[in-house]
């Protein structure tokens, strides 16, 4: 990986930030935003959050969120705000929350993509592919992406038989069967079902 994070032409201190869930048709757009401290040999298997297995993103989880080296704040947006304000917006809002959770002076915030954060007032860059080009937007990522999973799996347990635990949300051939056969649930976006009679 790029360590962008560490280039010598970044005088202040690097925050990464990503999302997880702006494509799902149930449940909320999770943001991260993660300030490393200092670099340590276990940042070396950080990548782009997608491109690991399961099991690897919980462990990276865990030390992430449990090393003093890390400073990280998570924003959470949930569907009815999505329906109300559009995805883009909410995942915006998310990262805005997110960067609010965490205290870190003199900062120059890189987002994942190629948009910067609308409304957020300080230094930041839009990096595309930035989870495989910087160390903290790939810790983003990682715990973004954990973060939600497990709040879908508390889904399943309270809206059984959307398999909410299997596809997290997404639009799966599984997902839309269910919808089809149940109905939406509470935390289905409807916004995004608009056009489910065509499915």
């Amino acid at each position: 990986m790029e360590l962008r994070d560490f280039d010598k032409g970044y005088k202040k201190k690097v925050v990464g930030v990503d999302e997880a869930g702006r494509g799902p048709l149930a449940g909320p757009v999770v943001a991260a935003c993660v300030y490393i401290k200092r670099y340590s040999k276990e940042l070396e298997e950080l990548n782009d959050s997608k491109k690991l297995s399961d099991k690897k993103r919980r462990e990276l989880y865990n030390f992430l969120t449990y090393s003093k080296n890390i400073i990280y704040g998570v924003g959470i947006v949930d569907e009815e705000v999505i329906d109300e304000i559009n995805i883009l917006n909410a995942t915006f809002l998310a990262m805005n929350n997110a960067l609010n959770e965490i205290e870190v002076g003199d900062k120059m915030v890189l987002v994942d993509g190629n948009k910067e954060i609308k409304g957020y007032l300080g230094n930041q860059e839009a990096v595309v592919k930035g989870d495989s080009k910087s160390l903290s937007i790939a810790a983003a990522s990682i715990i973004a992406k954990v973060t939600r999973d497990i709040l879908m799996e508390e889904y399943d347990k309270k809206y059984p038989g959307y398999g909410f635990a299997k596809h997290k949300g997404y639009g799966t051939k599984m997902h839309y069967e269910c919808i089809k056969e149940k109905g939406v649930c509470d935390i289905h976006r409807l916004s995004f079902l608009k056009n489910l009679s065509e499915k």
